[in-house]
């Protein structure tokens, strides 16, 4: 059967617990007025097979008062109401526009990597010398050690193993081989180099690998359920999640946060803001301009059969990504489905547009051709947070300020966010410890690096660069 279009499949979902205001595909966070309010779920393969959501405190219905806020119910802001309530007794009020993990937390691959933000480790080493880049790949082990631990008590649909970067390219294979020796010799990791023909014999039958790097460590999970897990724990232990409670005001009177939401205002002594790419530039002049926004697009296959399976040699569960700078990343999911995804869309208007699906059918095919044809069930698209340096931040960006924020993980967030949620709840307690010192810790997101006045034109900065990266990837 042949792949439906974007369109269908969009036609073809239901959600027996849609609410009541439509998803808006086109919902951009540098245009839309709002992050919506009780907006349903994308159409996602998680949200299709998660089950029905864990119990929730419902929409804020009046005035009220809380030690700790936290604005987004992702990965973060879950993560960090968990442990304030678990390791400093502080039961937050979590506050999310939509439903509970509604953003980027319910649209990524699931793919749980030793790593976060978008640089490597050989560029730690380039941009703040050895000595920095091995305190700072000490605090990425402690964060995945958080995460994996966290996959055992949650029912996620763990798959651990570690990643596969395939190089898309021959001329890739000169990166890989450097990478794989910094992460060798620099950071002791058994970090493997692998030919084309033992990817396509050993893991899986792409066609396009010529040749591969393992890394030893890595995990990935269903993200819904692993959300839904954070939020039914942290709830046990007293924190409040309130869907449908978008923040559509904030004031600041005698360091006590007045949070205007649709239902009553809620008032806190903190605010901690975990909205990924979802949080609007009026949000708080903190973050205007220090998160850019990038779409990522996804699709799920039907189940393979059995001569399906054969015919791509998928032997492995692991995450796998590929060295384009607009990477695919894709694996084999519990169910015998295969998802794919890659960058899409620069603006939310043009996300629907049939080439950017076809993009992923098309890749989908070249990687696999006996998948060609195959039926899509799920396609959907949604925001990256992207820092303007490459790496993630959990700070108190104004000391004379209780609020903090951890964001811009790159689209590497899936295992690190569980950490940062840990180390946001501890400056929210007023904790500091040692890694305070680190870059991700010790300064606030920067500005675009040419200036806050370039932030109107960088969308058509990224369109310039998207061309280029496609020109790098697949022609010079």
């Amino acid at each position: 059967m042949n792949s439906l279009s974007r369109a269908e499949v969009g036609a073809a979902f239901t959600d027996s617990r849609a609410p009541a205001t439509p998803y808006d595909p086109a919902f951009d966070p540098l245009v839309s007025r709002s992050p919506g309010h009780n907006m349903q779920y994308a159409p996602t393969y998680w949200v299709a097979s998660a089950g029905d959501p864990p119990p929730d405190d419902g929409p804020i219905t009046g005035d009220t008062d809380a030690d700790v806020v936290i604005i987004g119910s992702g990965f973060t802001g879950l993560a960090t109401a968990l442990f304030l309530a678990r390791e400093h007794g502080i039961r937050a009020t979590v506050l999310e526009a939509n439903q509970v993990a509604w953003g980027c937390t319910s649209r990524n691959g699931g793919q749980g990597q030793n790593a976060s933000g978008r640089l490597y480790r050989s560029q730690w080493i380039d941009r703040w010398g050895l000595p920095t880049a091995l305190k700072l790949d000490e605090e990425i082990r402690n964060g995945f050690e958080t995460f994996r631990q966290l996959t055992e008590e949650i029912d996620c649909d763990p798959q651990p193993g570690g990643h596969l970067y395939i190089a898309h390219r021959p001329k890739k294979m000169d990166f890989l081989r450097n990478e794989a020796e910094v992460m060798r010799s620099r950071f002791g990791y058994d970090t493997r180099i692998l030919t084309g023909e033992e990817v396509r014999r050993d893991w899986c039958g792409d066609q396009e690998a010529a040749g591969a790097m393992h890394e030893p460590v890595g995990i990935c999970v269903h993200p819904l359920k692993l959300a839904f897990g954070y939020m039914k724990m942290a709830r046990a232990l007293g924190a409040r999640v309130h869907p449908s409670s978008p923040v559509t005001g904030w004031e600041t009177r005698n360091g006590v946060h007045h949070l205007r939401t649709p239902g009553g205002v809620v008032r806190a002594r903190a605010v901690a803001v975990a909205t990924g790419a979802y949080g609007l530039q009026g949000l708080t002049p903190l973050l205007k301009n220090r998160v850019f926004p990038v779409l990522s697009n996804s699709i799920v296959t039907r189940p393979l059969t059995d001569e399906e399976l054969q015919a791509t040699n998928f032997l492995t569960h692991q995450a796998i990504t590929d060295t384009r700078t607009l990477r695919f990343y894709y694996r084999l999911l519990p169910d015998r489905r295969v998802q794919i995804g890659s960058r899409s869309a620069i603006s939310g208007a043009a996300a629907h547009q049939e080439h950017h699906y076809r993009l992923l059918v098309d890749g989908l095919a070249r990687k696999f051709p006996a998948l060609k044809g195959i039926r899509i069930d799920h396609s959907w698209w949604g925001w990256v947070d992207v820092s303007h340096d490459m790496m993630p931040r959990v700070v108190q960006p104004d000391p004379a300020q209780s609020i903090y924020y951890a964001l811009g993980y790159g689209g590497n967030g899936v295992s690190f966010s569980a950490h940062a949620g840990r180390r946001m709840a501890e400056r929210v307690a007023g904790l500091r410890g040692p890694e305070i010192e680190l870059p991700i810790y010790d300064s606030a997101l920067p500005f675009p690096r040419q200036g806050e006045w370039t932030a109107p034109f960088r969308r058509l900065g990224q369109s310039m660069l998207y061309r280029w990266y496609w020109l790098r990837d697949e022609i010079l």
